[in-house]
């Protein structure tokens, strides 16, 4: 199976940053450095960061400050020798040229290990980025499929081994090995080519993380790893076989497009002990802005809704991405009261916990991998740094033992990591 760390340093749960012992937060550089090289010492995948256009008072302790993650990936390149290096852009608040260059960069520098995952950024960022409006769904989903044609194509704009640096003739690169763009778009106007060349993996893996028709749609043309966050194993494969469709379709292989849901693991040295860690993590969480939490992830205004009341039905065109329709669909089957769904969002945000002792967790994964429900796992640690050394101490060698995880790196890029092949050249 692919493992990925999600970064957020100061815990994925609302209150990780309170645990003893924990540590926080996202400006904790020292901890994000020893956290990534932990990850390489344990053989994962990679590391991801994700990321927030705007802040706030209310905003989630790891999210209410938010250094650069493509700059913080520089950093960790240079700090790192085989872990992939992750980080979220966004397609909507970005111009192609300039996030091509970038991420070209980190690729260069960490010799073929950056990873792009593309969002369309659902939070309204417009005043931050000098733009009268935030577009809607589908402009935003338009603006991104031409928005990753153009960066695709610029990462093209080189053929391999263009430096022939011949000093007795003066020539120094073979410019017939440099591409132009030209592209005229709807959205975009972009010459190139570009002024990086590639790296030893050709181009930075493409992630995916919208779930809705078309996130979905976006995925099945151009990602290579989608994240997502599924509940159960039943809803989690209907995903995964839909989606291995949609690609299929396309004329891809099914196998290059990984699915990676996202993962908190509570573990303790018995089922009970996991649970107590949980109730404790629960106990600490700040009941005071729990409404703007979930106004946030339901991209919804629940002020007027008593806590402990289950969550009124609510008409399908509030439903704006596809997180807010996963926790209103939660909500309903379950028959939580907002308070309920509150501490869900609190904890992973409506991605699954599983909580019990190290086997229990491998169990877990085990299971969803040999259904095909997943091929691998989006780890979010609930705190720092001690949530995710439970991890790497204690389910990852039962992983390795059962052979369902890599003990040592085969290869050196993300796409070795991964089994993805080289991207088609011009």
């Amino acid at each position: 199976m692919k493992l990925g760390l999600f970064l957020l340093a100061a815990g994925h749960h609302a209150a990780g940053w309170r645990y003893p012992g924990a540590e926080s937060g996202t400006e904790n550089i020292d901890l994000v450095v020893r956290m990534t090289q932990a990850a390489e010492r344990a053989k994962f995948d990679m590391v991801f960061f994700g990321d927030r256009l705007l802040t706030s008072a209310d905003a989630h302790p790891s999210m209410i400050t938010r250094p650069d993650p493509l700059a913080m990936l520089a950093a960790l390149s240079m700090v790192t020798t085989h872990v992939g290096l992750a980080a979220t852009a966004s397609t909507t608040y970005s111009e192609p040229f300039n996030l091509a260059r970038t991420l070209a960069t980190v690729d260069k520098l960490s010799h073929g290990r950056a990873a792009w995952n593309i969002v369309t950024t659902f939070a309204d960022g417009s005043v931050n980025f000098s733009r009268s409006r935030h577009p809607d769904h589908d402009e935003r989903y338009a603006i991104a499929e031409e928005f990753v044609s153009v960066v695709k194509g610029l990462w093209r704009s080189w053929d391999p081994q263009p430096y022939v640096q011949d000093k007795a003739r003066g020539i120094y690169i073979d410019v017939g090995k440099m591409h132009a763009l030209n592209h005229e778009g709807q959205h975009f106007s972009v010459a190139g080519p570009l002024n990086v060349t590639n790296s030893e993996q050709g181009q930075p893996v493409l992630i995916q993380a919208g779930s809705s028709g078309p996130g979905q749609q976006l995925a099945a043309r151009h990602a290579e790893v989608v994240f997502t966050a599924q509940q159960d194993i039943g809803a989690a494969l209907a995903f995964a076989t839909g989606l291995r469709k949609q690609v299929a379709d396309t004329g891809r292989d099914p196998r290059h497009c990984l699915i990676m849901p996202g993962l908190m693991p509570i573990i303790g040295a018995t089922e009970a002990e996991a649970h107590d860690k949980l109730a404790q993590l629960q106990s600490f969480t700040d009941q005071s802005n729990a409404l703007a939490i979930l106004a946030e992830q339901l991209a919804l205004d629940v002020s007027g809704f008593a806590l402990d009341a289950p969550l009124p039905p609510l008409p399908t065109d509030v439903v704006v991405h596809s997180r807010s329709a996963l926790l209103i669909r939660l909500a309903h089957e379950r028959g939580l009261t907002l308070r309920q769904l509150y501490h869900l969002v609190a904890s992973a945000r409506g991605h699954q916990i599983v909580v019990g002792t190290a086997a229990q967790v491998a169990d877990h994964m085990v299971e969803w991998v040999r259904a095909g429900a997943a091929d691998g796992f989006n780890i979010m640690p609930a705190y720092f740094p001690g949530g995710f050394e439970d991890f790497t101490r204690e389910v990852v060698p039962l992983l390795q033992e059962r052979g369902a995880f890599r003990h040592d790196y085969e290869g050196r890029t993300l796409r070795d990591h991964l089994g993805l092949p080289l991207p088609p050249g011009r």
